[in-house]
């Protein structure tokens, strides 16, 4: 190695981010521990000049009476070969080795590491990157899409994901080249080393909220606030919503001047159908809001977590919903077991 590899390592600091003295515990490391094979024993030190890139390979010696071990050990009177201070028994002593394959070895060996390095440091970027978006919803570009499993492979701009069919939309339609929109769930670092393994998804309940939050300028500066989601996707989502601010109606806010804003959020969604619940403290109301669009006639707290709600026999089915969505979503959303009657017991 020499004044180069230190130049390349200032180049690799100021491009990539990657400290050079980081990089240089690295190389040290691998010198070390490829040196140890080459010489046999574990007293190896290395050094690297940082002005020249000159490395220096020492092998350190115990200093004994009497020598058993001739790879670790060395007695006085030899000791005083390499080193001009006095030197006792117990005391370590550095021999420089001299082997000419050491310089082809240290230039094979940096070469592997700052590679090593550059990979790992891009890793990282990544990962911070998707970190930084995590729960949070990105734009993609449909990559590919494979017509076996019908995962779609993404670029983020960063890097590739895969965005699975379980976590798609049941009507969801992409073609390659087109720009979607998909919700960060998890990052984490793969096992293999080559990347960040990065969960995407279309169906998780915040998904909408983030939707929300970007469309809706209320909730983007907290003057309204998401209190609750209970989504099944591409079919039905209920948002209760309330308002810190007098004068601001939250429910007005987020469906918009004649629906645009919710329309633009349902646009992204297909066909599924968002009902926006104003919140209540009181139970009753908020339970009454939940059951939306249908129309209750009276709500009875049963118990601490559990209510009968009345309706008119031509709400009923409005009121529990296809195959008893409606109803579903409304319980998930209060926490409330909600018993749909058309008539007090």
């Amino acid at each position: 190695m020499n004044s180069e590899f230190i130049a390349a390592l200032e180049e690799l600091e100021r491009v990539k981010g990657i400290p050079k003295e980081y990089m240089l515990e690295k190389v040290e490391a691998a010198l070390i521990s490829a040196f140890k094979k080459e010489v046999g024993g574990s007293n190896v030190r290395v050094t690297i000049d940082q002005v020249k890139g000159d490395v220096k390979v020492y092998k350190q010696m115990l200093v004994v009476a009497t020598v058993e071990d001739e790879i670790t050990e060395i007695t006085p009177e030899e000791a005083k070969k390499f080193s001009r201070r006095h030197l006792s028994v117990g005391d370590t002593v550095d021999i420089e080795l001299k082997t000419k394959n050491f310089g082809r070895l240290s230039a094979q060996i940096a070469k592997q590491v700052i590679i090593q390095g550059i990979r790992e440091a891009e890793r990282g970027i990544m990962i911070q990157q998707y970190e930084n978006k995590k729960e949070d919803i990105i734009t993609a570009t449909v990559q590919k899409i494979d017509p076996q499993s019908g995962n779609v492979v993404v670029d983020t701009g960063t890097s590739y994901a895969t965005l699975l069919k379980k976590e798609m939309l049941y009507n969801d339609s992409f073609n390659v080249g087109d720009h979607i929109k998909v919700f960060v769930t998890e990052v984490h670092k793969a096992d293999s080393g080559r990347g960040p393994l990065v969960t995407l998804s279309r169906v998780h309940p915040h998904f909408v909220k983030r939707l929300f939050e970007r469309e809706i300028p209320e909730i983007a500066d907290g003057a309204v606030i998401i209190m609750n989601i209970t989504r099944e996707a591409g079919y039905r989502t209920k948002i209760a919503v309330m308002s810190r601010e007098e004068g601001v109606d939250p429910i007005g806010s987020c469906i918009g001047s004649k629906g645009m804003r919710i329309n633009n959020i349902m646009a992204e969604l297909g066909s599924e159908k968002i009902d926006v619940i104003k919140y209540s403290e009181d139970p009753a109301e908020y339970i009454r809001a939940a059951l939306s669009p249908a129309t209750v006639e009276e709500v009875i707290i049963d118990g601490e977590r559990s209510c009968r709600v009345i309706v008119a026999p031509e709400q009923l089915s409005l009121a529990i919903g296809r195959e008893g969505q409606n109803a579903r979503l409304a319980a998930r959303l209060t926490g409330f077991k909600i018993d749909i009657k058309t008539e007090r017991a």
